[in-house]
């Protein structure tokens, strides 16, 4: 498991990842920290668009860059959290968890990283987390090993 100090930088990434969302229509800022396993921290933010199946959510932006970067099996560690914005506050007081489809997105980068990386849900004020291996958020999950693509 990660070290606090480690975490709390991710959800702080999160956080200022989530200022830049773009959410006219739900209002709702969700942005994501993906750690690599060389130190480097990339985020994403919620982009959404007016025919709501083309949005794209935080942590898909997110493994979406480091896979155009060619670093899709360095993922090691990813931070969520959400909330509606008051000034450079996130409201929200429950954390944040992904999504069905991202929790897929991120299992086909962890595969790709030969990891079962850690999630933290964060809560908008920040004030609650919770930490899960995704193979707990997502069980069984299908992904290029079940293809045959990695070992």
């Amino acid at each position: 498991m990660t070290d606090d100090a480690t975490r709390d930088e991710l959800i702080a990434a999160a956080r200022d990842a989530a200022t830049r969302a773009y959410a006219p229509y739900s209002g709702f800022h969700v942005g994501a920290a993906l750690l690599l396993k060389n130190g480097d921290i990339v985020t994403g933010a919620n982009v959404e668009n007016a025919s709501y199946g083309l949005t794209l959510c935080a942590e898909t932006a997110a493994v979406a860059k480091i896979a155009n970067e060619g670093w899709i099996g360095e993922l090691a560690e990813v931070a969520i959290i959400g909330g509606r914005p008051d000034g450079d506050d996130l409201l929200g007081s429950d954390p944040v968890n992904p999504c069905g489809r991202c929790r897929q997105i991120l299992n086909e980068a962890a595969e790709r990283s030969k990891t079962d990386i850690l999630v933290h849900c964060a809560s908008g004020d920040g004030m609650a987390v919770k930490s899960y291996k995704l193979s707990e958020l997502l069980p069984a999950a299908f992904g290029p090993k079940d293809l045959g693509l990695i070992e």
